[in-house]
């Protein structure tokens, strides 16, 4: 039993160093591209394409993190089976066509409300790049504007 109790806080701590290893380089690689001077529009395209990618990786990652927890307890016949709950369940869209059995249900739960943190966490990093370049955008404009 106690085994079932750590577990999940092992889980989503691995999650969140996922997560913040892998939003920390995405931000970092972003303040070191370049700056746009034309095709606005391609360029910034061509960001959220790779913020999105950079994200969705990083999701992925960690399902496959929680999927290969349950292959290892042999919790679903196989891995993808153990792959497809555990998106199902961190995406919080729960089909319910599979389900764990009795002493594993309370990481079902954990992993769902590690899904919800983690994608708030990416929406707030998609949301600070869309600000940034807004930004970079409106004060481009505005220097131009003075000159």
């Amino acid at each position: 039993m106690l085994f079932q109790l750590v577990m999940p806080g092992i889980l989503v701590s691995v999650c969140v160093v996922i997560h913040a290893l892998v939003m920390t380089a995405l931000l970092g690689r972003l303040s070191r591209s370049a700056k746009p001077t034309r095709f606005y529009f391609l360029f910034s395209t061509w960001v959220l394409i790779r913020v999105t990618l950079w994200i969705l990786s990083a999701h992925l990652l960690e399902i496959g993190i929680w999927a290969h927890f349950f292959a290892w307890q042999q919790v679903f016949p196989d891995f993808k089976t153990a792959f497809y709950f555990s998106a199902v369940t961190y995406t919080t869209v729960g089909y319910g066509d599979l389900v764990l059995p009795e002493p594993w249900r309370l990481l079902a739960g954990v992993e769902g409300l590690t899904g919800i943190l983690m994608c708030g966490w990416s929406t707030g990093v998609f949301f600070a790049v869309i600000s940034r370049m807004y930004f970079a955008k409106t004060t481009e404009v505005e220097a131009r504007g003075r000159r």
